[in-house]
């Protein structure tokens, strides 16, 4: 029979128990797509195609090399099942060369091919190893994609636009509903967030027709109006609620010693409302930067990074591991931006450091 203290410590050990199983759970949920992505962009073909999939990519690739049928028969080993598989027949050493750097990572010429056959008068099979390029799928993935660098240009500019135009329109809204009342304020500030409750290929289609009147279609410009729409809304949301939390005495203080309203403005509310800013700016590049069915509707010659990433796996390569590595290509701004704003997302809510 136990004590009610020792109830009470049973009860807490099992509610501790089962928190941190829930925790570990959502952490594997969570990780284990982002490591399978990593994992598939390092995959050579050969091992993105084979069953089962291997969990990591391997550094060496073992080979063996005999006489064919058709020439020299190459077989590579898989480290799964753990045996040889035949890959290629061919007396083009070139071919096999090709063959061996696309479909395999490995990096080899044909002066180093022809001596590996010169030992098969003394050796047959002959075994060699090599070193695997763990970056092979990147460099083709820009090799095969020619538009993917100006691509990745191109989105650094729609982003950049789009941040501007959220934090200029959607900052000062916010600071007009935190400083000014006037007719109709709640309702207006709740239907900013209407135009958030449509898809954006249904906003997309109409912007077509419009976009191409003002001459802005398949352009940087058009893309940034477009994917602000949703983010302007989001702004005015955070931002409203950054200059309610900053008291308005200090901007009549700073009038008092002969600032003026924009003056005090800038000097001394938006410095302080630089987190809440910093938050938008991070959601708006965040959004912009992964918008991808828009993109699709709204470009033609001038395609974004996340369209040329999405055609690499729907297109004319149609491999996995390729688009798993212009996937990982496009994540790297997203973090690195992240990663940089977040040094001035300082005290947000509560006083709670991020």
């Amino acid at each position: 029979m136990l004590s009610p203290r020792q109830r009470v410590r049973l009860s807490k050990g099992v509610r501790s128990t089962l928190f941190y199983l829930l925790v570990i759970t959502i952490a594997v949920i969570i990780i284990l797509p982002v490591f399978f992505i990593v994992s598939l962009s390092f995959l050579t073909t050969h091992e993105a195609y084979s069953y089962p999939l291997p969990l990591l990519p391997s550094l060496t690739s073992k080979f063996s090399l005999t006489y064919g049928e058709r020439g020299y028969l190459l077989s590579v080993y898989d480290r799964v099942n753990q045996e040889y598989e035949t890959v290629l027949d061919t007396d083009d050493l070139d071919k096999m060369r090709v063959y061996m750097e696309n479909r395999l990572g490995t990096s080899v010429t044909v002066p180093e091919l022809e001596t590996q056959i010169a030992k098969l008068s003394s050796e047959n099979p002959v075994d060699f190893s090599m070193n695997t390029d763990l970056l092979h799928n990147y460099k083709l993935f820009f090799q095969i994609t020619e538009d993917a660098v100006p691509a990745l240009i191109l989105s650094l500019q729609i982003a950049a636009l789009t941040i501007v135009i959220s934090l200029s329109v959607g900052g000062l809204a916010g600071y007009a509903f935190a400083r000014y009342m006037f007719f109709g304020k709640d309702m207006m500030k709740f239907s900013v967030l209407f135009v958030r409750m449509f898809p954006a290929v249904a906003i997309a289609i109409p912007m077509i027709i419009i976009l191409a009147d003002l001459g802005f279609y398949d352009q940087p410009l058009g893309l940034a109006l477009v994917y602000s729409v949703g983010n302007i809304a989001l702004t005015t949301w955070i931002t409203a609620s950054i200059f309610m939390s900053i008291p308005e005495s200090l901007e009549e203080a700073a009038q008092v010693f002969g600032a003026t309203r924009l003056q005090a403005f800038i000097k001394t509310t938006l410095p302080l409302a630089l987190p809440g800013l910093a938050a938008a700016a991070m959601y708006a590049f965040i959004g912009a930067w992964n918008e991808t069915v828009s993109a699709l509707i709204l470009t033609q010659f001038n395609p974004t990074f996340s369209v040329v990433v999405y055609q690499s796996l729907v297109g004319a390569t149609g491999q996995v591991n390729l688009a798993a590595a212009g996937g990982i290509v496009m994540a790297i701004p997203a973090v690195l931006f992240t990663l940089i704003i977040r040094r001035y997302i300082k005290q947000m809510w509560g006083g709670v450091t991020v």
